[in-house]
């Protein structure tokens, strides 16, 4: 084997060994408890979440009190279905696992006369009841349907209750033309004191603690922003913690393209100016996601392009001959 293809076999490994820990990342989980019609635990009762866009399946028993908890779910929708001889199968349909959010479930099985299904479905919560951390879920219809000046998420984290628009003048929150702000400023903390972390990874800068890069819009499924008593398994920051999930391949090849145009030709005349100052601006990338290996392995890839062009008037005197 020649030298440059060890060096590609080489990388491949690494590439892959590097993955496997975040696959457990940014994940969500599913609880609940399984009872029967007198409202007593059933013990033993089979619990199978399945997500047919990505292949998962994961499987797990009620314990004696009736309690089964799912742990480490990929975001996305599931079907959840209960089952134990003698009772009819309860199926959950549209169970959305949320980034960072337990969704909880509480399934009362029916004697079984005949072999029949019960479904239930609208088991969204409104509340988490597993915890007490405060905090909101942007969800990736919010993510990628809400007009977004610049398409920068950390925008976004103002649609979270607790969170103010920051001053003008602000350490972090003063936005950057191609990059935007960098930390927002929610439940009475300073922006400095946020943690972001993408897949469970650190993303914040080491020295002023802002956030180091602002992934693609088309990159983010969903974040979380937890502004109020965060998780043990949160630290580094004593101020928010904004949990960012990327968005995966699935079974089925799906993209967009796509462009967004500013252009001194489509706007008004300054009621001050003379002429209309030169403007144009292009925002524009696609993105495309499928199967490498069917319910196994998926890639995702996006490129976001940004090219601006501005002309800025400055009046000034000028000097006389004299002077």
């Amino acid at each position: 084997m020649s030298n440059w293809k060890r060096f590609l076999a080489f990388l491949a490994v690494w590439a892959l060994a590097a993955a496997l820990p975040l696959a457990a990342q940014a994940t969500g989980q599913i609880n609940g408890t399984v009872v029967d019609a007198s409202g007593a635990a059933v013990a033993g009762a089979r619990v199978v979440a399945t997500n047919p866009a990505l292949g998962v399946t994961r499987t797990t028993s009620s314990d004696a009190n009736g309690g089964f908890v799912i742990s480490g779910l990929r975001i996305g929708v599931y079907t959840v279905t209960v089952d134990k001889a003698g009772f009819a199968q309860q199926r959950f349909a549209n169970v959305h696992v949320e980034v960072s959010q337990t969704t909880t479930l509480h399934a009362g099985l029916k004697l079984a006369t005949q072999s029949a299904t019960v479904e239930v479905t609208g088991v969204a919560p409104v509340v988490d009841q597993s915890t007490i951390t405060v905090g909101d879920v942007v969800t990736q219809q919010t993510v990628q349907e809400i007009p977004l000046n610049g398409r920068h998420f950390v925008d976004l984290g103002l649609l979270v209750p607790g969170s103010v628009i920051p001053p003008q003048n602000g350490f972090l929150t003063a936005p950057v033309r191609g990059q935007g702000s960098f930390a927002i400023n929610t439940a009475g903390n300073r922006e400095d004191e946020t943690n972001f972390m993408v897949n469970g990874i650190n993303l914040n800068d080491m020295i002023q603690n802002q956030i180091t890069f602002q992934p693609s819009i088309d990159t983010v499924a969903e974040f979380k922003v937890e502004n109020s008593t965060p998780d043990v398994q949160y630290g580094r920051n004593s101020g928010a913690v904004v949990n960012i999930a990327t968005r995966s391949g699935t079974n089925e090849i799906h993209g967009e393209a796509f462009e967004f145009l500013r252009n001194d030709a489509l706007d008004a005349r300054n009621f001050f100016a003379s002429t209309k100052n030169p403007f144009k601006r292009n925002n524009f990338g696609a993105d495309v996601g499928g199967p490498i290996l069917k319910n196994k392995l998926f890639y995702f890839v996006t490129y976001e392009g940004l090219r601006q062009r501005q002309g800025l008037p400055f009046d000034t005197r000028v000097l006389s001959a004299a002077e």
